[in-house]
């Protein structure tokens, strides 16, 4: 018999104390949808992992396949890649699939370049436990909050004149020398470095009590009935009470807060400064758990590695939203392709009218997650139907096809992960 090349998988679920807690979370509901799970209400679902990560590799849910795990079946069929994957990333499926539910902030953080990872990697294997690089995209499910990217100069010049607080991490130097710097884009990059790099080397006594004085007069000036924005009033309010004394609270002066609205994404490169705030999203991202930290954590924060790695480039929160493409030749898929080679995320949007719809074949293993609907899936490579509702994964390999019998009155809404080298 030949062997089996399409099937549906059970991925593992992290419960991280920043998640979602029992049903709020899509992570719960989507993982009740496909199994059998008990939510326990108190309990966080953070992140559901599709894929072949060591630390949450998927179990196979299919008796006639000898492998219990989606990594040690790729090493025994590594051909399921696609010849041109298997080849480029030397027979590892070379992303990582997720679902999160976000509850509370996620640390300010950026990811090093390949070149910057195997350093460190070589020199704190402990705090960078491999040499790639992590690229990621996050694409909103339901309203989705986060902070990406250094806001134009403009709103960060505002910032500094309108929070004495967040000036005197700063220092009058620094802030004079951005002020200057407006119009020289070399110039502005380096005043921000050495703005963001003086707030971050702060000693903590002086920012916890800046941060407690900015606190309190922002609770202040909220309770007296007093428009707050100009300090980022809520936002920062928000943060605080998530982590209280933290530097990270500073950094919403300087970077943008960007809300994606359902199907928006934001792709998040090499040393793009980003926190996640709230929400649920999908996210597809490279293999690899390499993240320097900036705030908002209680992990180990690497200031000088990060001041030194970040893009310095200013920008408006509206070009952060990064760009889908319909695909010409279907109107039911839309393609998220970010410039890295390791994934591009496709959403295929099934509308009620269509009843049989054919997955098409791509060069690369994928794997597919049903968030609506209600499907029969017959597929040359699977040997028997699959039953897809809201919640099944499925892992397809390179170049096989799939026919869904959509069974919902609505339609269907998929995303699939691949990488289309």
């Amino acid at each position: 018999m030949e062997e089996v090349r399409v099937f549906p998988l059970t991925c593992a679920v992290q419960n991280y104390a920043w998640g979602k807690a029992g049903l709020d979370s899509e992570v719960a509901r989507l993982v009740v949808g496909g199994e059998p799970l008990a939510v326990i209400e108190e309990k966080p679902y953070a992140e559901l992992w599709m894929g072949a990560h060591p630390k949450g590799d998927a179990q196979i849910k299919d008796n006639r396949i000898t492998q219990t795990t989606l990594g040690q079946w790729i090493a025994h069929y590594p051909a399921c890649l696609g010849s041109k994957v298997k080849d480029a990333f030397q027979g590892q499926l070379p992303f990582l699939f997720k679902v999160l539910s976000v509850n509370t902030a996620l640390s300010i953080q950026a990811h090093p370049n390949k070149d910057l990872a195997a350093r460190l990697h070589a020199q704190f294997p402990e705090h960078y436990p491999d040499t790639n690089h992590k690229p990621e995209m996050a694409i909103a499910l339901t309203r989705f909050q986060g902070l990406c990217g250094f806001r134009p100069v403009e709103e960060i010049l505002a910032f500094l004149q309108r929070v004495p607080e967040f000036h005197a991490l700063v220092g009058n130097e620094a802030a004079e020398e951005l002020r200057r710097s407006v119009g020289d884009d070399a110039r502005t990059s380096q005043a921000l470095k050495k703005c963001f790099t003086r707030m971050m080397s702060c000693e903590k006594k002086v920012f916890v009590d800046e941060l407690n004085e900015l606190v309190k007069r922002v609770t202040e000036e909220g309770a007296a009935g007093k428009d707050t924005s100009s300090s980022n009033g809520e936002l920062l309010l928000r943060l605080h009470s998530q982590y209280p004394g933290d530097i990270g609270c500073f950094s919403i002066y300087f970077l943008n807060y960007v809300v994606l609205e359902p199907g928006q994404a934001m792709f998040l490169g090499a040393n793009e400064p980003h926190a996640y705030i709230y929400g649920d999203c999908i996210e597809c991202m490279a293999c690899s758990d390499n993240t320097v930290r900036a705030g908002l954590t209680r992990k180990y924060i690497d200031v000088n590695t990060l001041c030194e790695m970040l893009n310095y480039s200013p920008a408006p929160a509206s070009s952060k939203i990064f760009a889908c493409v319909q695909d010409p030749s279907d109107p039911c898929v839309t393609v998220y392709d970010p410039p890295v080679p390791d994934f591009t995320v496709i959403k295929i949007q099934v509308p009620a009218s269509v009843k049989e719809y054919t997955v098409a074949p791509v060069d690369s293993a994928s794997i597919l997650l049903v968030i609506e609907g209600d499907a029969m899936v017959t597929a040359p490579a699977a040997h028997s139907d699959i039953t897809m509702r809201r919640g099944t994964v499925l892992f397809v390999s390179a170049n096989e096809s799939l026919s869904l019998h959509v069974s919902s009155p609505s339609g269907m809404v998929l995303f699939r992960a691949c990488s289309l080298l």
